[in-house]
């Protein structure tokens, strides 16, 4: 199966973005539209379990990486820029080890191929302690969820999954079972027996914790031409928090 994706611009550059855990495409369309203004075909994918792609019981780094082989594959890409926010920085770690001739510039955003402990499933419990069947809108539910996550901001991006169906009820987009069972492999580090020589920037948001320097630097192992960027005024959402100046940086990378 292929992953479903949304299309933005018409550039002779390929561009993939790859969106994080319980996050979706959509989620970088004003990304999408300012880039692909200056030259670049934007690939928004939606990763398997999340958003309009398939369901599957399988859900792991290796699976995801080769999801994404299937799609650069049926879409007859030789050549692209791969950029991966959270969760989507990893795979798209993973998948420069796997392809290393594939990938022009490889731009990962606020995560490092480490292990995390996290607290991810805290909140797909949470998600999970919503009724469906009882909510009437959208309103209700984010007043449902702040009993268990206080975050205004956190809650808008989580309740993006929320979608109805034919009988205008509320459903999940996202796999939220499958995703619940195996959040562990979210958390899971990225193994390799080889270094990617490619270009490649590191992101990090001023105010996040998911990048340190001691971490950092036993990165530069498996990525010798490791850049590095701190965006002012952001935390882990980089892209929404500062857009402006994520644009300028990534840009900046991207033509060189």
């Amino acid at each position: 199966m292929i992953l479903s994706s949304k299309i933005i611009g018409s550039g002779f550059n390929n561009l993939i973005v790859l969106h994080g855990f319980l996050g979706m495409a959509n989620n970088w369309t004003s990304y999408a539209k300012k880039i692909s203004s200056i030259g670049f075909k934007v690939h928004l994918i939606n990763l398997r379990n999340h958003g309009n792609s398939f369901h599957s019981s399988e859900f792991s780094y290796d699976l995801m990486a080769n999801d994404l082989s299937d799609y650069v594959n049926e879409h007859s890409m030789k050549n692209f820029s791969l950029l991966g926010h959270s969760m989507g920085g990893k795979i798209a770690m993973k998948y420069s080890l796997l392809f290393p001739k594939k990938v022009e510039h490889l731009i990962v955003v606020d995560i490092l191929p480490i292990y995390y402990k996290s607290n991810l499933r805290l909140i797909t419990k949470a998600l999970k302690s919503l009724d469906l069947l009882k909510i009437k809108n959208r309103i209700q539910a984010d007043y449902l969820l702040s009993h268990e996550i206080e975050n205004q901001s956190m809650r808008s991006f989580l309740l993006k999954n929320l979608s109805k169906n034919e009988e205008n009820k509320f459903y999940f987009k996202c796999n939220l079972d499958i995703l619940h069972k195996k959040v562990f492999e979210v958390e899971k580090m990225i193994y390799f027996d080889q270094s990617f020589n490619g270009k490649v920037l590191f992101i990090k948001g001023e105010n996040s914790d998911y990048i340190n320097e001691k971490d950092l630097d036993q990165t530069k192992e498996i990525f010798p031409n490791l850049k590095f960027k701190i965006i002012k005024n952001a935390a882990h959402w980089v892209h929404a928090e500062n857009p402006a100046q994520f644009l300028k940086n990534t840009h900046s990378f991207l033509k060189n």
